[in-house]
């Protein structure tokens, strides 16, 4: 009797589970890697013009929806697996899940298979920051979050980190999120008031992000609750017929967004014509674009997520992999002695 063929070097990919995620994000620290995070992201946009762009491929069903957003820049071929189900949240399942993978175009042999729950996460956050760090008034302090749920705290410490933000302003439909939040956050050195209301949320904020799970068409910030000068980051709007903000404030916004063919689709500009001018937020980055042109301006990033994004953060985490240790070799790929004898690579392993 002979032992089963071993799994060749070729047949294994590094695999970063739930738990080694968590244990990469505690070793780096959840600030530092939204930061690091974040100059991934920003430089994938400066070179945004040699990526593979297509809007996600969405599966709509009464329950959610689920998607693949793919993308490539000609070396690395990416792409994320999700979902967005907001009535999970009352069946004890997660609202939103992810895994990701990397690839060699050159071979097609995959070269990162990773969670990307957490790590969505932290590049939605990542992401939010950078956007806010090319729109947002200067010297911004105050930051309102509409919305406690799974992706609060992460934008508290994003815009703590990277944008300086000291104070913030939390208000959620369920006080119970609220709440959490608040004690999660309470090590921070953030100054962290919960609020009753969306409108005592956005008092004196500069900046105001939207992050509610809602499918449907909701009206989280009312025209009234806007004043000039603000910067938004509307984030919670990522699929058809699911919108957070009136109408009246985008046509009152300089609107940003990542990649026009998937946001008018998915985003709160699919209230707007199909023709109303927005700037990519690419094009801002690399100066090709003005960003905030004054103090009085109200700027609106029109986030949905896109495929580049999660490219920049699966990049990220494969250069950490050598540095945290924090991942482990996964027999995902048939790799036979004879390219030819897959069949006989499956009868050896009778043993």
């Amino acid at each position: 009797m002979t032992d089963a063929p071993a799994p060749s070097r070729l047949a294994m990919v590094p695999f970063v589970s739930v738990a080694r995620m968590m244990e990469m994000v505690n070793a780096i620290g959840p600030r530092r890697m939204m930061a690091e995070l974040a100059e991934y992201i920003e430089e994938d946009f400066r070179r945004w013009e040699r990526f593979d762009k297509t809007p996600r491929v969405a599966s709509h069903s009464p329950e959610g929806v689920i998607e693949l957003m793919p993308t490539s820049d000609g070396e690395t071929y990416g792409f994320k697996y999700v979902n967005g189900h907001p009535s999970n949240l009352k069946r004890g399942f997660q609202t939103v899940t992810a895994f990701g993978v990397l690839a060699r175009v050159d071979n097609g042999y995959p070269v990162l298979l990773s969670e990307m729950t957490v790590l969505t996460a932290l590049r939605t956050a990542a992401t939010s920051a950078v956007a806010a760090r090319h729109l947002a008034p200067k010297g911004a302090k105050t930051l309102a979050l509409i919305g406690a749920g799974a992706q609060c705290e992460f934008q508290a410490l994003a815009f703590q980190e990277m944008l300086g933000i000291e104070k913030i302003r939390i208000y959620d439909i369920d006080p119970a999120a609220t709440r959490k939040a608040a004690a999660n956050l309470a090590e921070s050195g953030l100054d962290i008031t919960p609020c009753q209301s969306g409108e005592e949320a956005v008092a004196g904020a500069q900046i105001i992000t939207t992050c509610t799970a809602d499918k449907q068409y909701a009206t989280i910030l009312t025209d009234n609750m806007v004043g000039a000068g603000v910067h938004i980051n509307a984030i919670g709007g990522d699929c058809p017929g699911k919108t957070e903000l009136h109408r009246d404030i985008l046509l009152r916004s300089e609107i940003f967004v990542e990649y026009p063919p998937q946001t008018r689709i998915e985003g709160e500009i699919q209230q707007l014509d199909p023709d109303h001018p927005v700037t990519e937020l690419w094009r801002v980055i690399t100066g090709q674009s003005e960003g905030r042109r004054g103090p009085d301006q109200i700027t609106l990033f029109d986030s949905v997520g896109f495929a580049t994004e999660d490219f920049s953060a699966l990049r990220y985490v494969r250069d950490q992999l050598d540095r945290t240790g924090h991942y482990e070799m996964l027999d995902l790929l048939a790799d036979p002695d004879d390219t030819r004898d897959l069949y006989g690579m499956v009868m050896r392993a009778k043993g």
